[in-house]
């Protein structure tokens, strides 16, 4: 058993821990309703918008973003975090991207990554060949910042550099719970049932300057949508795994109290019988 100067260190230094993971688990819920709040306000326009762009995309004569073509090379965009401490947050994102590589679709391609994240960066770095590391974004992110990386992309594509790109992130469902996704960006995936198109619009000035204007926002969107998504799943799982390392860490410190009051209890137990056998023995 160790002696009571050690156990007293460790309650400190567990004690320490507690209030760090204690004071993180609260930033990040500070930070997890801003980061919630907007998601959710910007999650029904956007799913809007990309729904009438599948539709109105497999009607355009202007097929650059949504014609199927040979997939020779495939460029993955993987969001993860620039932090860790997130619980499984980035590992899932890394075997998400493992199970994309081995996917019968993309078995004979060439396979490049865009990565948005710092944790994320590292891991493939070391085996598979990045294009460009996005990290910065999430210091400043906004829009236009997002807006120039789709603009990159839409660039790769349309100068067939790229036959499909992917996108892989976490999708917020609530602070406990995070979805990982995989989307295709481009092609446009065209919907094979064209109902909305059954319906009577009426386009001004036309349908394809329409389509042709709409395309690269709803892109745009959609990126947008992904990096926010992956932005409160972060703080959500952040929150969650601050919280169980500070259930944790109070449950050990009172194992170690119950412990220190047992080996202190225990010492004062021998300091009297050390007393009362050196009393008998100078009587006898």
């Amino acid at each position: 058993m160790a002696n009571l100067k050690e156990i007293r260190i460790r309650i400190g230094s567990v004690s320490s821990t507690m209030q760090i993971t204690s004071a993180m688990k609260m930033v990040s819920a500070a930070k997890l309703k801003k980061a919630q709040d907007a998601i959710t306000a910007m999650r029904p326009y956007s799913n809007k918008l990309s729904e009438l762009m599948n539709s109105f995309s497999g009607s355009s004569e202007d097929k650059s973003f949504s014609l199927k073509r040979k997939i020779n090379k495939v460029l993955i965009v993987a969001i993860s975090s620039n932090r860790g401490l997130c619980g499984a947050f980035n590992a899932n994102i890394f075997k998400e991207v493992n199970n994309l590589k081995s996917k019968l679709e993309f078995k004979n391609s060439e396979i490049h990554f865009l990565t948005i994240g710092k944790k994320i960066n590292d891991s493939l770095s070391k085996t598979e060949k990045i294009i460009k590391n996005e990290s910065e974004l999430f210091d400043n992110l906004n829009y236009q910042n997002v807006s120039s990386i789709c603009e990159n992309l839409m660039t790769y594509y349309l100068s067939h550099e790229y036959d499909h790109i992917e996108l892989v992130y976490n999708s917020f469902k609530n602070a406990a719970t995070q979805i990982i996704k995989s989307e295709q960006f481009l092609p446009i995936p065209v919907s094979e049932s064209n109902d909305s198109l059954k319906m009577d619009y009426i386009f001004e000035p036309s349908q394809e300057s329409i389509v042709n204007t709409l395309i690269p926002k709803s892109l745009k969107m959609q990126l947008f949508k992904a990096v926010r998504d992956s932005f409160a799943s972060e703080h959500g799982a952040r929150m969650t795994a601050m919280h169980k390392a500070t259930d944790n860490a109070s449950e050990l410190r009172d194992e170690l109290k119950l412990t220190y009051n047992k080996a202190r209890q225990a010492s004062i137990t021998n300091e009297i019988l050390e007393i009362v056998g050196g009393a008998e023995a100078l009587n006898n």
